[in-house]
């Protein structure tokens, strides 16, 4: 089978990797988003998509949009009997779905149609799902809408961040791409349009989205924020100053003389606590601006933090 790959980020390698090695199929050319300028040299950086296919010698696209006529002009020579997408990051227009002859097929990493939307691993964290997945399916006009091939399952881990478990299933979610596009080759499988029940939305999560609010409670707080981390990264304020916060821990609230207010902070030798709505957390690393993550009792000592200081 010929098959363009349409991929972006870091958990679009694993399934890309595993294209390139099958003995069934030719990936004939990749689309990935346009080279990104950064830093003080202007330094243009290639996407991790990018990258591996240069690697492997396959021609690389990167239209800025794809309704734009060279990248329709590219995906009609490369003539593809299939598009493979994971986290792309560009929707495909309408008169572009029937250009390759099984269609897209979109690796998305929820049990569709759970968390249909561009941020599924995070809302299935913050929501304190136990269990989410991955879903292949065939692309449609609407949002995650198409029939569904196959899934995969994976249990959520009580410390997991969107990084760990978005890892866990761009590796599981390789194999199940691979497998899907096997069956579509052969004519064993077949696509089960979506139920009508237990659709969920998760957006995609805006910088703004991720401040942490104190006044929560402490479990909702300990999601949130591994649900942001590593990216966009939860962060809360003191005296105006941003800071990154990651990970933390519910304390027991035995251990504590007396209730400590939401957004209050209560400084030991080797750790920091901040009061939420319920029960404490221990804070686990803190970044302040320009400065690398740090232990928050580091942290504490050269901020020089005292009792009763608040995060806002």
């Amino acid at each position: 089978m010929r098959v363009v790959f349409a991929g972006t980020p870091e958990p679009a390698v694993p399934s890309l990797r595993r294209l390139l090695a099958s003995p069934d199929h030719e990936v004939v050319g990749v689309l990935t988003r346009p080279d990104t300028v950064a830093g003080r040299g202007r330094t243009v950086t290639r996407s991790p998509v990018a990258e591996l296919a240069d690697a492997a010698g396959v021609e690389v696209a990167t239209p800025r949009r794809l309704r734009d006529d060279d990248a329709h002009e590219t995906l009609r020579r490369w003539a593809p009997d299939c598009c493979a997408v994971v986290a792309y990051g560009a929707l495909v227009p309408p008169d572009l779905l029937d250009v390759p002859t099984h269609g897209w097929i979109n690796l998305h990493f929820s049990l569709l149609p759970a968390w249909r939307g561009a941020a599924p691993v995070q809302a299935a964290i913050a929501a304190g799902d136990v269990m989410t997945g991955a879903s292949t399916f065939r692309i449609e006009a609407g949002l995650d809408t198409g029939p569904v091939f196959g899934t995969m399952t994976e249990t959520i881990r009580p410390t997991d961040t969107s990084g760990d478990l978005l890892g866990r299933l761009a590796d599981g979610g390789a194999q199940l791409l691979a497998s899907t596009l096997d069956g579509i080759e052969t004519g064993e499988l077949v696509a089960v349009p979506q139920p009508a029940d237990g659709v969920s939305l998760a957006p995609k999560i805006e910088v703004a989205d991720t401040r942490v609010r104190w006044d929560r409670p402490a479990h909702i707080v300990d999601r949130h924020i591994r649900a942001a981390t590593p990216a966009p990264g939860a962060w809360t304020e003191l005296d105006g100053t941003r800071l990154k916060i990651g990970p933390v821990v519910v304390a027991d609230p035995d251990a504590f003389a007396a209730p400590l207010p939401a957004g209050h902070l209560l400084v030991t030798k080797k750790a920091v606590f901040v009061g939420t709505g319920s029960t404490p957390v221990r804070l686990g690393t803190v970044q302040p601006p320009g400065k690398k993550p740090m232990p928050a009792a580091d942290w504490a000592r050269g901020a020089h933090l005292t009792d009763g200081m608040v995060l806002a």
